[in-house]
């Protein structure tokens, strides 16, 4: 039961008459009657809430920032028509536009209810309870009741950086034969013969095929293809910390999706290992239309942890599913604390067997303090920035004598850096 607003104006209405016409317990009792009659007529001439059945359609699934659509079916099997308000409660993150609507749904009828949602966070936003109260004809009071209808909307990692994917489809189809690579690689694969023009690399001239002709004719080369790229998310501590709206963790997210995207269109396999202290998320090796959304499901409900990466079971974890020689991504931080206790002792195993490339997402306050020179605070927040910036080049030092190649850059910077990176080894033959 609840009681509405018009009951509480008709209680002080009732207190006014008994205060300027009837002053006595008389006129309390007689007002007290009235209201609560006009209470219970309300109660025994509303609709019931309990016979309400519930079923829930729509989307499951939305990128983050969004609109989804959500439908709430309400059956109404009772004998009177239900006039009220329902609540369709959600938890907050899922950005629920407006969760009460007011309903009339007529008895041995149904009635559709739309919930918008915009939610604010990643991973799987569950409804709560489905409470519907139903309004007498007086409108003094309800009844009300609560159903339980589950669903879920999971929302999916934005990929921010598809904006940079036209730009690199475009160099990759030049790499890919359709405009001539002059520049032998190794472990690059032959493509077509060809005239020689001025330029090209002279290593290049096949002189079987230029004695059978009257030019001179070279070999052009195209981007081996069938590669394996394994993408590692570190999902410790590190990628816990806040840049501008977001984790490290959405920023490289954000990145390895890019890389995806570019190295499936590029013909080769891709595979993705969440980690920390365990497999936090696995999508195995594939490629083509299906690669994409299997990122994006296996990313949405991924959070960062609070524990330091076991380095030694992330590159155990690699070594086990990955036999032959692969592009391994790892998407980690440039803390030199842990990077020195923990990947740089182990990293050795890795680099023997595999081509490493390490991204790091950098911190774009710490290049404004760098910068600051205004006064006493700004210089010496700018020295403290210039000592972060001196052992992030010092780790990266580090991995590169290990055998790692690192690119190190801002949110915004780091996708399109990475696939710039993937598009040069790719063009050497390095992968």
């Amino acid at each position: 039961m609840a009681l509405t607003g018009r009951a509480g104006l008709l209680a002080l209405a009732g207190a006014l008459v008994v205060a300027l016409l009837l002053p006595s317990p008389a006129g309390v009792l007689t007002v007290s009657a009235v209201v609560l009659a006009g209470i219970l007529v309300d109660l025994l001439l509303a609709g019931s809430v309990r016979v309400l059945s519930f079923t829930r359609s729509g989307a499951t699934s939305v990128r983050l920032g969004e609109e989804a659509e959500v439908r709430l079916r309400v059956v109404n099997t009772g004998r009177r028509a239900v006039r009220g308000v329902l609540r369709d409660a959600w938890e907050p993150s899922a950005g629920v536009v407006a969760d009460r609507q007011v309903v009339t749904v007529p008895a041995g009828t149904a009635s559709t209810v739309v919930t918008l949602l915009r939610p604010t966070r990643r991973g799987d936003r569950r409804a709560h309870q489905v409470t519907v109260r139903a309004v007498g004809p007086l409108g003094l009071a309800a009844r009300q009741g609560s159903h339980a209808v589950p669903w879920a909307v999971r929302a999916l990692p934005p990929f921010h950086s598809r904006r940079h994917l036209p730009s690199r489809l475009a160099r990759l189809r030049e790499l890919d034969g359709r405009s001539a690579a002059h520049v032998r690689g190794q472990g690059t694969e032959f493509d077509s013969l060809r005239e020689y023009v001025l330029g090209d690399d002279v290593r290049s001239i096949d002189w079987r095929a230029t004695a059978r002709a009257t030019e001179v004719m070279v070999r052009t080369w195209r981007p081996e293809r069938d590669r394996h790229v394994v993408l590692v998310l570190d999902t410790g501590r590190t990628a816990a910390g806040r840049i501008g709206d977001g984790t490290r963790l959405d920023a490289a997210m954000d990145a390895a999706l890019l890389l995806a995207a570019l190295a499936s269109r590029a013909g080769d396999r891709v595979e993705l290992i969440a980690y920390d202290r365990r497999v936090r998320a696995n999508v195995p090796a594939s490629s083509g239309a299906e690669l994409l959304p299997s990122l994006v499901a296996a990313m949405a409900p991924l959070e960062p942890e609070l524990v330091e990466l076991d380095a030694r079971g992330l590159v155990g974890e690699v070594l086990r599913r990955t036999r032959r020689r692969s592009l391994v991504v790892l998407l980690t931080g440039l803390d030199p604390a842990p990077l020195e206790e923990g990947l740089l002792p182990v990293l050795p195993s890795l680099t023997t067997r595999h081509r490493l490339l390490v991204a790091a997402v950098a911190d774009p306050a710490v290049g404004r303090l760098a910068r600051g020179r205004g006064d006493a605070d700004a210089v010496y927040g700018a020295a403290a920035a210039e000592r972060t910036l001196a052992e992030r080049r010092h780790a990266t030092a580090l991995l590169g004598r290990h055998g790692a190649e690192v690119v190190d850059a801002e949110p915004d910077e780091l996708p399109p850096a990475l696939a710039d990176r993937y598009l040069a080894m790719k063009a050497a033959g390095s992968l």
